[in-house]
């Protein structure tokens, strides 16, 4: 076989090696999920992602760390300064969770332009896309990913068209995919079968496959670890967490590890920590399994995002578990629903999937699995507004007849200085 190998991709599987400058998505040997082939044969220090104020390595928090990703050309670079988010520390959130304080951060990956983490992968896939000149860019989504790909396609000049499952998305994400101008098809079923369906699209159409099974799209969700890396001095947290739906994301926080080992940035790796949600968690059911047994399942969550019962990138999330010596848990929607009210009470929210990191790491300290003095870094992968109605209904709705213990409930009062003395001196004064 003879290839170019200018943007080399390789099997995860068969390890068959292929030219990335084409528009593929699978091993056309075994069929297996193709990986970005980078230089870890390089020696890299803290100080080679230094650069010059308002360059595109300094506005960009994905290329800034260009050296471990795929070296794609300046003109063909699409990025809306994505990356660069914050890492926060709140004593209230890490006792929730039973650690100590001060040992639990959480990465908020909502403060990306469109709101969610995917715009990381977004500007690796459709500059990609760009270079390889694709005339169209598709997703099947839950709601980010075609949110994100909207604004990414826009910004690039290429038509975008977006698979939805009908009715299982949040009307939050849904209005950015359309204001954006993709081009919106609602497909009866679920996350899953809107992606069988638009594989097989891109199978017999010009059309470019933007989901993680594109080997681009993890290229820029893996710096996500690189930023929380350098946010702690290169000095190794002994957790990080992330939510598990189509587990690009596990995969891709593995292989950023991997490499920043080989290339000499760190000398050993952070145990993965993968949370999913009780009613989509065929990853959990495959991990309590010694990852002997795999079977999807018909997924059913309040978290629109994860809300995925046959992830696309299996293989590649358990070689990260593996690799990493990691941990699948789940959590039920009312854990994670609890967890995220006190995530928004501390003044930093988020959307639902992203509060499983919280629950599920409060489930293994309680249960031994993880210390309450370890340093463990939560990753939030979607901003607060991302989904209003659940938060509007989790305050406001009953649960067996009365409201949860963190509703926060309007207090409904007459026009009244008397009736506004008692609200202060009963919910506010105390």
């Amino acid at each position: 076989m003879s290839v170019s190998l200018q943007l080399p991709v390789q099997c995860a599987l068969c390890g068959s090696v292929f030219d990335g400058t084409t528009q593929i998505t699978v091993c056309t040997q075994c069929g297996g999920l193709l990986d970005a082939v980078i230089d870890t044969t390089q020696r890299l220090t803290p100080e080679s992602f230094d650069a010059p104020r308002y360059t595109l390595e300094s506005l960009s928090g994905v290329w800034r760390y260009r050296q471990l990703l795929p070296q794609i050309a300046d003109e063909h670079i699409v990025s809306r300064r994505e990356g660069n988010t914050p890492l926060y520390w709140h004593d209230a959130i890490a006792t929730y969770a039973g650690m100590n304080p001060g040992q639990l951060g959480v990465k908020h990956e909502g403060h990306n332009p469109t709101g969610s983490f995917k715009d990381r992968g977004m500007t690796v896939a459709v500059s990609h896309a760009k270079s390889v000149g694709a005339s169209v860019i598709a997703c099947a989504s839950t709601g980010n990913t075609s949110a994100s790909l909207a604004s990414y396609a826009a910004t690039a000049g290429i038509p975008a068209m977006v698979l939805i499952p009908d009715g299982k998305i949040s009307m939050s994400k849904l209005s950015q995919t359309l204001a954006f101008g993709a081009k919106v098809v609602q497909v009866a079923g679920d996350f899953d079968a809107a992606l069988q369906l638009l594989r097989e699209v891109t199978e017999e159409f010009d059309v470019y496959l933007a989901n993680s099974v594109n080997p681009f799209r993890p290229e820029g969700q893996k710096t996500i670890v690189l930023e929380i890396l350098e946010e702690l001095g290169w000095n190794i947290p002994d957790i990080i967490a992330l939510p598990g739906g189509n587990l690009g994301n596990t995969a891709a926080f593995g292989k950023a590890l991997v490499e920043a080992h080989a290339v000499g940035l760190i000398n050993k790796l952070p145990r993965v920590v993968t949370v999913q949600a009780e009613g989509a968690s065929p990853f959990y059911n495959y991990f309590q399994s010694g990852f002997d047994h795999y079977e999807p399942m018909v997924p059913h969550t309040i978290a629109s995002a994860i809300n995925i019962g046959a992830p696309a990138s299996v293989d590649r999330a358990r070689r990260t578990i593996q690799n990493t010596n990691g941990i699948v848990a789940r959590v039920t929607d009312e854990e994670l629903l609890d967890a995220k009210a006190v995530i928004d009470a501390a003044g930093i929210g988020c959307e639902p999937a992203s509060a499983t990191t919280v629950a599920g790491v409060r489930q293994l300290v309680a249960a031994g699995e993880i210390a309450p003095d370890a340093q463990v870094v939560c990753v939030l992968t979607g901003n607060v507004l991302k989904d209003t109605d659940n938060i509007v209904k989790y305050h406001l709705d009953d649960v067996d007849g009365a409201p949860r213990a963190r509703a926060n409930r309007p207090i409904r009062i007459d026009a009244t200085m008397d009736a506004m003395k008692k609200v202060l001196d009963d919910a506010i004064l105390g």
